[in-house]
């Protein structure tokens, strides 16, 4: 028994193998293992060096046979997560691996759970130095929670991992004066999180791993819930460098950062080896399903990545975004305040978030836009970019006083004749985008009560009319001796002394401005021409009456009278709601199918029916004739008829009364509205002669610029556009019978809107094939735009602003002499030297072909018609024997 003791201690993988056969008979053997174990982790507490061999030898063995003695070994998984997270800076790395190796086993013999592999693998992350041994762990961890939740969502597991994420990502957050720290910082706060130390929550590795292991399981579909987007987001607002440009990169779906992705993607599967394996092997049932299940798995992953590829930005992630207003605020203070510790790639990254976070979910955020105005320049590095997010940032419910400045310094700085013609095209395509967004911004001033220039312009004019005149002799003496200061002080009039503060140039009117872009049409440059052509499409078909009357063309004209929001300033509305726009059009789809069911039912039980209802009218006789042997008798009754009769008299005479009160009530308001017409024209003349005597200097200098005749419309346009009250009630009427009530019965799901789209777009291809000409199809294209910003699944960069949306389309430039010749130096690559290689490919040495090697192959034409055939050919019968015999002579010679 000593021997096979001895014997036993010193073999551990023997012992391994007896006690996997037979736990009990070899339990005294293992319990000497373990004390022999606990006896050298405690010497290894103090000196990790010593017998390091020994003990990973010893754990190894226990993690194996620990299923064969749960009691004995409970404490075994805590004491080595317990090495590894309070010593791992003094082990060696052999032991280190060694270590993380037995976790790894543990969970595989389900010892110990996920949760606690990865409480302990989660510190180590940022903390190990070895890149294969980091890959080791980071492979684990993400193969780990896959597994899990490979059949159905593991919510216990998510959350605790979820948890542990959040507090790694907020360790280090609110240290402000790590603030642009490029994650090389040293000395760090206080605060550590998981066993992390302070020097790696300063350096924000431990949020670094954070955010790359969550963006690792959004990217492969395990995690797709609001709480993984929430973590990025908080690591967007973490000061480490790194970690917010990390972040952000997620939301933007344009991350470059291969040396933190996964490497562990699956080789493409070979279809042909696959078959080609088919045809060889045995067949069976279970084959050819196998076979079909790796074929559909290989088709499934080339399509899901060629999706992947082709979508562009993180769309899903940003509408998941948990209070995204607060989210975009924190991001302008952060870009605002520490402006010039970040550089400008990193300020163009967050300017374009905050933009697309803006637009996403329609945020008001002002002061972006005054911070936007500093860099909008031509000759700014990436200004693109900054167009671009500037472009994107706009939204419908922007007011349009907060982005007349924006639009100001754009024409200023970029459009006008001192620059080139790309930087006039990139300036006139920003400004097409911000209004596409919010067209109002080229519009008149805002007509409202409580705007302080309104007020301002009133006042003047009661002082003008006040007062004796001296303000406007002084005005004309000043414009006779110096006019350029006159007209200075002409121009400042409208601007001073609101609330004792001067007025900037937000409530501006900018349809001079957009006349004058347009005008740029006429230019000689193709890219400014189809800018200048793009502004002017997209405003005479949302508001022509910006335009003038001879910009406006033909059809803007006509449509002007059935434009119902004309003439509304931002913030008003037509009317309010009353139905959802085409939901008959899904109400009578429904109708339909509905019908067709009952039609295919009726095919089908028409004959049971006929089976169930035998017997029924020989029974509905007998019960008749009981009831009248009862004494019952049906009895007609003639009064109610006179009844109805009576009633309708009485309504017919009511609806008479009310149509003459209708109609004296139309003519009293036809004569009110050509009163008020009258008066409107009276005024207007009077304006007319006021302004041609002079009388209205300071109107004059308020608004100079514009004149309003050129916008107005005519007598005969508004004769036109009026529409009769007796119409519109009818259409009222008519639009009240056209409401759908499915809205109100039925629950509409993002399916059935998808649905009502696809039905918009089907009737407007209707239409267009029954001739509706131009407007039909630009309100097909208009559907096409708002399905694809409705449904972003479909094309998920169709609702985002790219540079070459700004840039315009450009002509390719000239290749100078460095492209060309790069250009030439690639074509010549994978490919010989110069010359022909003929001859000298087969031979060890080089050299060129011989004469024998010419003589081959040469044409049979030549050969013919060269001198020694000729020879031959007419050679006597004497020369030919002497011939023969120097052949017979020579080959004798060459036998001796």
């Amino acid at each position: 028994m000593g021997g096979r003791s001895v014997l036993l201690t010193s073999n551990l993988p023997q012992l391994q193998n007896l006690i996997k056969r037979d736990p009990a008979s070899y339990k005294d053997e293992f319990l000497q293992q373990w004390n022999h174990y606990n006896s050298i982790r405690l010497i290894f507490h103090l000196n990790p060096d010593e017998h390091a061999q020994h003990f990973r030898e010893l754990v190894a063995f226990i993690a194996q046979v620990a299923t064969c003695y749960p009691k004995e070994t409970a404490k075994f998984p805590s004491q080595i997560s317990t090495i590894l997270l309070e010593s791992y800076g003094l082990l060696s790395p052999d032991t280190r691996k060694a270590l993380i190796s037995t976790m790894v086993l543990l969970r595989n013999k389900n010892v110990i759970t996920s949760i606690e592999l990865l409480r302990t693998l989660f510190p180590l992350l940022p903390r190990t130095t070895s890149s294969s041994l980091r890959s080791n762990i980071r492979k684990t961890i993400l193969s780990d929670i896959r597994t899990a939740n490979i059949r159905t969502k593991n919510h216990k597991l998510n959350r605790a991992i979820q948890a542990m994420l959040f507090g790694m990502v907020e360790n280090g957050l609110e240290d402000v004066s790590n603030f642009g720290n490029k994650g090389k910082q040293k000395e760090v706060g206080t605060g550590t999180h998981f066993g992390s130390s302070d020097k790696t929550a300063g350096r924000g590795e431990d949020a670094m791993w954070a955010v790359i292991l969550t963006k690792e399981l959004w990217r492969k579909g395990i995690w797709d819930d609001v709480k993984p987007v929430s973590i990025v987001a908080i690591g967007c607002l973490h000061p480490v460098l790194k970690v917010q440009s990390a972040s952000i990169h997620f939301f933007l779906g344009d991350d470059d950062e291969k040396e933190d992705s996964d490497q562990e993607d699956e080789e493409e599967t070979d279809v042909r080896a696959l078959h080609h394996r088919r045809e060889i092997n045995k067949k069976s049932r279970s084959g050819d399903k196998k076979l079909q299940k790796k074929l559909n798995a290989a088709k499934k992953k080339k399509h899901g990545k060629s999706e992947i590829s082709r979508s562009n930005t993180n769309f899903p992630a940003l509408q998941l975004l948990n209070d995204p207003q607060t989210f975009a605020e924190k991001l302008f203070t952060i870009l605002d305040r520490y402006d010039k510790r970040f550089t400008l790639d990193h300020k163009i990254l967050i300017m374009q978030l905050l933009a697309r976070v803006i637009s996403a979910h329609t945020l008001f955020v002002m002061p972006f836009y005054s911070y936007v105005q500093k860099w909008l320049a031509p000759k700014q590095l990436r200004v693109p970019s900054i167009l671009v997010a500037l472009a994107q940032s706009v939204h419908a419910l922007i007011p349009p006083q907060t982005l007349k400045p924006v639009v100001l310094k754009l024409a200023n700085e970029f459009v006008h004749p001192g620059v080139g013609s790309e930087v006039v095209a990139a300036g006139i395509n920003a400004v097409t985008e911000i209004c596409r967004r919010q067209p109002l911004v080229m519009g008149p001033r805002d007509n409202d009560d409580d705007d302080p220039m309104k007020r301002q312009k009133e006042r003047n004019q009661k002082n003008a009319e006040t007062d004796d005149g001296a303000q406007n002799h002084a005005l004309d003496a000043m414009k006779a001796v110096h006019p350029e200061k006159g007209k200075a002080e002409i121009n400042g009039l409208g601007e001073v002394e609101v609330d004792g503060k001067r007025l900037g140039d937000k409530d501006v009117d900018l349809r001079p401005l957009l006349n004058d872009l347009i005008d740029y049409r006429k230019s000689k440059d193709k890219t400014v021409i189809a800018a200048s052509r793009g502004l002017l499409h997209l405003y005479r078909e949302t508001h022509p009456e910006f335009l003038k009357k001879r910009e406006r063309g033909k059809e803007a004209s006509l449509n002007m009278k059935n434009a119902v929001a004309r003439n509304l300033s931002f913030g008003h509305s037509a009317s309010a709601a009353a139905d959802i726009e085409g939901l008959s059009l899904l109400e009578s789809h429904f109708k339909q199918l509905r019908e067709e069911e009952e039609e295919a039912s009726a095919e089908s039980g028409e004959d049971d029916d006929e089976a169930g209802w035998e017997g029924w009218d020989a029974e509905s006789d007998s019960d008749s004739d009981s009831n009248s042997e009862d004494g019952w008798q049906d009895v007609s009754s003639d009064s109610d008829g006179d009844i109805e009769l009576s009633d309708s008299e009485v309504e017919v005479e009511n609806g008479e009364n009310k149509d003459k009160d209708k109609r004296k009530r139309k003519e009293t308001e036809r004569q009110e509205r050509r009163r008020d017409k009258k008066e409107k024209k009276e005024k207007q003349r009077a304006k007319e002669e006021a302004l041609k005597n002079g009388q209205e200097l300071i109107e004059e200098a308020d608004n100079s610029e514009v004149d309003e005749h050129e916008y107005e419309v005519s007598e005969n346009d508004e004769e036109k556009m009026s529409v009769d009250e007796e119409e519109k009630e009818e259409q009222e009427r008519k639009f009240g019978q056209d409401i759908s009530t499915l809205a109100i019965t039925k629950i509409l799901t993002p399916a059935d809107f998808k649905l009502l789209s696809d039905l918009r777009i089907q009737a407007a291809q209707k239409s267009i094939e029954a001739g509706g000409g131009n407007r039909a199809k630009r309100k097909l294209a208009a559907l096409e735009a708002e399905r694809k910003t409705q449904h972003p699944a479909d094309d998920l960069s169709a609702s985002f602003i790219s540079e070459n949306d700004i840039l315009g389309p450009r002509k390719k430039a000239k290749a100078d002499y460095a492209e060309r010749m790069a250009s030439i130096q690639k074509g010549r690559e994978g490919r010989e030297k110069f010359g022909s290689r003929k001859g000298k490919k087969t031979k060890d040495a080089p050299s060129s072909s011989t004469n024998k090697e010419k003589a081959r192959n040469k044409p049979i034409m030549m050969i013919l018609s060269s001198g020694s055939v000729r020879g031959k050919k007419k050679a006597s019968l004497r020369e030919k024997q002497q011939k023969l015999r120097a052949h017979i002579e020579k080959g004798k010679k060459a036998r001796k």
